[in-house]
């Protein structure tokens, strides 16, 4: 990543503040990925609203790389899937061919 020419964000998580240096070109999914965070947060603390600090950031975050992981998760069976049709499709085509 080139960070020669990275714009500096200052982003607020939880009170504090970071200030946060994107590649160029990136300012915007930093700015996202902040406001994932943030909606994760937020959902997370409506669950357990006892929850600060560190335990809530630690929570919301587990809970964001378990939606990762299911979504890795359903992309790789829809490949899988496709890949199947595909295969059939070509098997059909070649019958045809060879029946010719």
């Amino acid at each position: 990543m080139n960070y020669g020419t990275a714009g500096v964000k200052v982003i607020s998580i939880l009170g504090e503040d970071y200030s946060i240096k994107a590649p160029a070109g990136e300012e915007q999914t930093l700015l996202d990925a902040a406001m994932m965070l943030k909606a994760a947060l937020d959902d997370t603390k409506r669950k357990y609203p006892t929850l600060i600090g560190d335990r809530l950031l630690v929570l919301a975050a587990m809970n964001l790389c378990s939606q990762q992981i299911e979504m890795k998760k359903q992309h790789q069976e829809e490949l899988d899937r496709y890949q199947e049709q595909v295969s059939a499709t070509v098997e059909t085509i070649a019958k045809t061919i060879n029946q010719g």
